[in-house]
């Protein structure tokens, strides 16, 4: 089942097309990524679901019903540019946002100090925010982002600003979000945590959809059928391999010789290694898969990076 659909929307805002006809689907207890240059039209679209603004055409379904402002409290919005009242007190604050979200005091008190906990923030309960560090600041967004346990979760670059320790750890706390029901919506220009995170993505371009689907699929797509290997052995390869095989690039290091092989003429890994095996001792073989970063930027620009 899908939690939230867009289908066909357009946005547009004086002589400028924000979206031009973009659909997407987004499965439920799933974590899709939504990619794309600066003003692309991500934050378009993120507006739009949040209902702070509405497309000029085209249809919104959140969780089988067309979406209405009777779902605003099923969706948590982590949004890129944070806003904390600096003044005010951080459990005064958190407390303030949790019981904006609907949550009643005894019921907000109770999953702040859980998550205050697992974030290591109580010592901070009683500081005003502005004594906080950046990343601290962030903790705190996300918590009141997450409290309400939404169905669906928007996250705008959320590990900006952190350190790579508490990269993981909200890593691995939208993982248990997922594990645990939610549908989670992440837009970064981290092509890594989009490999790590993300089932599906739709990458969006000057205002249009360009590619969408499984992450894994996609990355299978732009395979080009080469490999890397490294071995042991004075034979020269290219004398064993023929023509069914291409050596784009080969190198010798401290522990053993490197190549870059690329199958032609409909050839399988196996035949390779056969090739390579009464001749040289194969110590390691993989294939190369294009990254999602590789992925983005042929898609954006045009220009494959090998």
């Amino acid at each position: 089942m899908s939690m939230f659909i867009a289908e066909n929307i357009v946005k547009k805002y004086a002589n400028h097309t924000a979206l031009k006809d973009v659909s997407v689907e987004i499965k439920d207890q799933s974590i899709f990524g939504l990619l794309g240059p600066n003003g692309a039209g991500k934050t378009s679209l993120i507006r739009i679901i949040n209902q702070i603004t509405a497309p000029d055409a085209g249809r919104l379904f959140f969780d089988g019903e067309r979406l209405s402002p009777k779902h605003v409290e099923f969706i948590g919005y982590l949004p890129e540019e944070r806003g904390l009242y600096k003044k005010m007190k951080v459990g005064e604050q958190a407390l303030y946002l949790a019981r904006l979200k609907g949550l009643g005091r005894h019921e907000a008190l109770k999953k702040l100090k859980y998550w205050f906990e697992k974030f290591d923030l109580n010592d901070w309960w009683h500081k005003k925010v502005e004594e906080l560090s950046k990343g601290m600041q962030q903790k705190i967004q996300f918590i009141v982002t997450v409290l309400h346990n939404p169905k669906l979760l928007i996250f705008d670059e959320p590990f900006s600003g952190f350190d790579p320790i508490n990269v993981n750890l909200l890593k691995d706390e939208i993982l248990n979000l997922k594990t645990n029901g939610a549908t989670v919506i992440f837009s970064t220009h981290d092509m890594s945590s989009v490999e790590e995170l993300c089932d599906s993505i739709a990458l969006i371009n000057k205002s249009e959809k360009i590619l969408d689907g499984n992450v894994q699929q996609i990355k299978k797509q732009y395979k080009t059928n080469r490999y890397e290997v490294f071995y042991d052995g004075n034979t020269s390869i290219s004398e064993v391999l023929g023509n069914r095989f291409e050596i784009e690039k080969q190198s010798r290091s401290d522990d053993a010789y490197q190549a870059i092989i690329k199958i032609n003429n409909g050839s399988e890994p196996n035949e390779l290694l056969a090739a390579l095996l009464p001749h040289v001792s194969v110590v390691s073989f993989r294939e190369i898969v294009p990254s999602m970063n590789e992925i983005f930027i042929a898609n954006v620009t045009g220009k494959y990076q090998n």
